[in-house]
């Protein structure tokens, strides 16, 4: 599954890192403040938040995946 593989790659690379591959299509969310999504296949997105820690290392959290209509979707 993709979304193992990004997570897997952001554990071990860094989000930062992860953020240039263009096969995630990482991108902000328009409308969702914070959020952002990656495409795991035309039909799905997954999207997540980062946190900033005490100790000033970002953290990820995993808010859904979600299935995308082509005909609804607007880029």
């Amino acid at each position: 599954m993709k979304f193992l593989g990004w997570a897997k790659a952001v554990r071990e690379k860094g989000l930062e890192e992860v953020r240039k591959v263009p096969g995630f299509h990482d991108e902000p969310v328009k409308g969702s403040a914070g959020q952002r999504s990656i495409r795991l296949s035309r039909a799905y997105r997954a999207y997540y938040r980062t946190h900033k820690r005490k100790d000033g290392k970002l953290t990820v959290e995993f808010v859904r995946v979600e299935g995308v209509d082509k005909h609804k979707y607007s880029k």
